[in-house]
């Protein structure tokens, strides 16, 4: 089905920014944590905040399929084909709970496997990011401002990544999740300055030209970092798995349905960087 990305932001901006108030109302409130079976932790925010997203994506793209991070946790798997919706609701659940501002609600529409739209919404700071596929830029809301009524009406710039000074990079790294392997890969590059961040805000912040690479060696899902994925791509970066090749979606049909969702090990990147198979530069 061919998507008009733009009136498809237009469409789910409000839902998005609904599920935003949702997790702030939450967060102002208290948090109710529950384990999952994966031993990752859920909140009634998440679960409310995907009811509207998948709500809304269902009438503005009625027919594409919607691999939603609770939904799956609830034994509720799609079928999926060359397209198909990814939504993680709260990304950064262990930041929300912790009552640091770095979780947002995330929305990709996936193409042959690449990420070709996404939004990304951070509800404590009123920013988001958003593609709108045309012209294949990414496109922001920083520091907030009152509650915009379509995405014409946001006051958006157009961001892009940096030309990196390879004598001395930013790197931007799991605040909860950084692992002895990441800190190795990291080891091999002149590392100027560090920047630990929650959630997708780690790929914006490379789309937005304040960082040059975050590796991620640990378990992740394609929820987590599609929309990010998204946002980064058309903004002129690129997300790799750790020999170099493009990180792809549900692509390894070999596996199975559930497995075909888990991310490999991989690097976010700004601008080129050299990169050999090895994955040092």
């Amino acid at each position: 089905m061919l998507i008009d990305h733009a009136a498809l932001g237009d469409a789910l901006l409000g839902a998005v920014l609904e599920a935003g108030d949702v997790e702030m109302r939450h967060y102002r409130a208290g948090v109710d944590v529950q384990i999952k079976a994966d031993q990752s932790p859920v909140t009634l925010a998440d679960q409310e905040a995907e009811a509207i997203l998948l709500a809304a994506i269902r009438v503005a793209a009625p027919g594409i399929p919607i691999v939603a991070e609770e939904a799956v946790a609830g034994g509720d798997l799609p079928d999926i084909g060359r397209q198909f919706f990814l939504v993680d609701p709260l990304d950064g659940t262990r930041e929300f709970i912790n009552k640091r501002d770095e979780f947002t609600v995330n929305i990709a529409l996936v193409e042959d496997g690449v990420p070709r739209f996404g939004i990304v919404f951070v509800p404590a700071f009123g920013d988001f990011y958003v593609t709108l596929g045309s012209d294949r830029s990414a496109y922001a809301r920083i520091e907030g401002g009152a509650r915009p009524a379509s995405l014409a009406a946001a006051g958006l710039r157009d961001i892009r990544v940096r030309t990196p000074d390879l004598s001395g990079l930013t790197a931007v790294a799991s605040r909860s999740h950084l692992t002895p392997e990441t800190e190795t890969y990291l080891a091999a590059y002149r590392i100027a300055a560090r920047r630990d961040a929650g959630s997708s805000l780690k790929f914006c912040l490379i789309a937005r030209g304040e960082a040059d690479i975050y590796p991620r060696l640990g378990p992740t899902m394609a929820w987590d970092t599609a929309a990010g994925h998204a946002v980064l791509l058309a903004a002129g970066g690129q997300v790799t798995d750790i020999g170099g090749q493009p990180l792809t979606y549900a692509t390894r049909v070999e596996m199975s349905p559930k497995d075909r969702l888990r991310n490999p090990n991989f690097v976010a990147w700004g601008a080129a960087i050299p990169f050999a198979a090895t994955g040092k530069p």
